[in-house]
């Protein structure tokens, strides 16, 4: 089992032991990598993999908008290596927004030159946290648990990035159904690069009690969003209380927030 970095700067006020009703929030972050049109994934791939002062101020304002929620799940961070200028961008963001917990998962190491993978932050003491690699066709992908303290009982929140090939995402979410089967309070959240539709009707995850909010709104890309490829996943016995994507272009995708109680 894996172990949350404890922050201690940010222990105190910040840190809860219990929720009867939690906020989260999904967000791929791009690792702090601004895009405002198609262009710049050509003009801007260099910033993929070398440093650049756009990205510092950037995970300044990720780390300012992100303050609030009791939860965070990352998709596509840097865990510290060439490109980020060494910063663990899990680890600053804990530290910039005052999360008491952290946690950066690594998918992808490329040794000094990429640290790729997902990240969790927390407000709430977690009870437990894993760190499971996904299968598919080409590795890389990664799936978080965290298990968390929620009204007399327990909330388990699963952070995904799923491959791109329908093949592979379908090993991934058979996968998750075995991560999620002996749960009762279920959260899964991510950038799942498919359609709301293909995840609840035609996937593993069907027939698993799982649903999203009844008019799901577009996130990417975020400056014109057009798909529905991130999403919050909630089991039967959750009330989604508040579902919001947040209009900003600090990524290509806009992050998705949601508040989840007790149905």
């Amino acid at each position: 089992m894996a172990q949350p970095v404890v922050n201690r700067a940010a222990r105190g006020e910040t840190e809860r032991d219990e929720a009867r009703a939690v906020r989260l929030l999904t967000f791929n972050i791009q690792s702090g990598i601004t895009t405002t049109k198609y262009r710049d994934y050509v003009t801007n791939y260099w910033r993929h993999v070398l440093p650049h002062e756009n990205r510092a101020r950037n995970l300044q304002r990720i780390g300012d908008l992100i303050a609030d929620y009791d939860v965070v799940a990352l998709q596509e961070i840097d865990a510290g290596s060439l490109r980020s200028g060494f910063v663990n961008q899990v680890e600053y963001l804990a530290q910039r927004a005052g999360f008491p917990y952290w946690y950066a998962q690594r998918n992808r190491d490329f040794g000094p030159f990429a640290q790729m993978g997902n990240g969790v932050l927390s407000h709430l003491r977690p009870r437990g946290l894993e760190d499971h690699k996904l299968p598919g066709a080409i590795p890389g992908r990664g799936a978080l648990t965290l298990t968390l303290p929620f009204a007399e009982s327990e909330l388990l929140v699963v952070i995904l990035h799923l491959s791109l090939g329908g093949r592979s995402q379908e090993q991934q979410l058979e996968y998750v159904r075995e991560l999620i089967r002996h749960h009762d309070h279920v959260v899964v959240l991510g950038d799942l690069n498919t359609s709301l539709r293909s995840v609840l009707n035609d996937s593993a995850l069907s027939g698993c009690g799982l649903r999203s909010h009844p008019r799901p709104v577009p996130t990417f890309p975020s400056w014109a969003p057009r798909q529905i490829i991130d999403h919050a996943l909630v089991s039967e016995g959750l009330a989604l209380d508040g579902y919001d994507v947040l209009d900003c272009c600090v990524s290509d995708h806009r992050p998705l927030a949601v508040t989840v109680s007790l149905r």
